[in-house]
């Protein structure tokens, strides 16, 4: 179970857990309910943390990512909220806002978020996310071991599982099933840790610059 599914089903057994999760999330929170809004959202409005209570209490592993599915509750708590306090001006905003530029912004704001919560993952193998700028690959020989490395891992759901327990990179396995040299894996653990991380986990938008790793080998 991924480690923000542990924090829902922890939060929805216990009020002071759903506090906690709150606070940990607020700056999505508030994003997502500034982008529904169409303005600026804090604390004080009362907009800002009913939905995602609600989505949390809601949510089950059968939907899927729980960020998307959160946005969708939020959108439509907020859209209800806004008739029934018949919010008349902020209705009207919606419409004067350009859709293209709230998405830009709202994209933004999501992949913040999502660094952001990657850096409380990757922190419990002992790096930074920042470390991955010298351990990701530059050369296209090394981009392919790796995606190699990282596609084995995918491969094999217990393999992915006693790494994000143990916090430690099969090294060995990966290099006998692989070929890849051992040097090359030790070399780029982290980025490999962290990749298998993203597209194991929910970050939909950080997945999308991992998408190389699907792609057929020809391509």
């Amino acid at each position: 179970m991924h480690p923000i599914e542990i924090e829902i089903v922890e939060a929805q057994q216990s009020e002071e857990k759903m506090e906690a999760l709150i606070k940990k999330y607020e700056a999505f929170i508030l994003s997502a309910a500034a982008q529904i809004s169409r303005r600026h959202i804090t604390k004080s409005d009362d907009e800002w943390s009913i939905a995602f209570y609600d989505a949390v209490r809601s949510f089950d592993q059968g939907r899927g990512s729980f960020i998307s599915y959160a946005k969708l509750i939020i959108k439509s708590r907020l859209i209800d909220y806004f008739r029934s306090e018949r919010h008349s001006h902020d209705q009207i905003s919606i419409d004067l806002v350009p859709e293209n530029e709230m998405k830009v912004e709202q994209r933004g704001m999501d992949i913040k978020y999502e660094i952001q919560a990657l850096e409380e993952v990757v922190k419990s193998y002992g790096f930074s996310y920042l470390d991955l700028i010298e351990g990701s690959p530059k050369a296209r020989k090394t981009k392919d071991d790796c995606k190699k490395s990282i596609r084995f891992m995918l491969s094999s759901q217990l393999l992915t599982a006693d790494m994000k327990h143990s916090k430690l990179l099969p090294v060995k396995k990966i290099e006998e099933n692989t070929k890849v040299p051992r040097k090359i894996i030790e070399r780029h653990r982290k980025y490999i840790v962290t990749a298998v991380e993203i597209l194991t986990g929910d970050y939909p938008h950080l997945s999308e610059y991992l998408a190389y790793v699907k792609e057929d080998d020809d391509k």
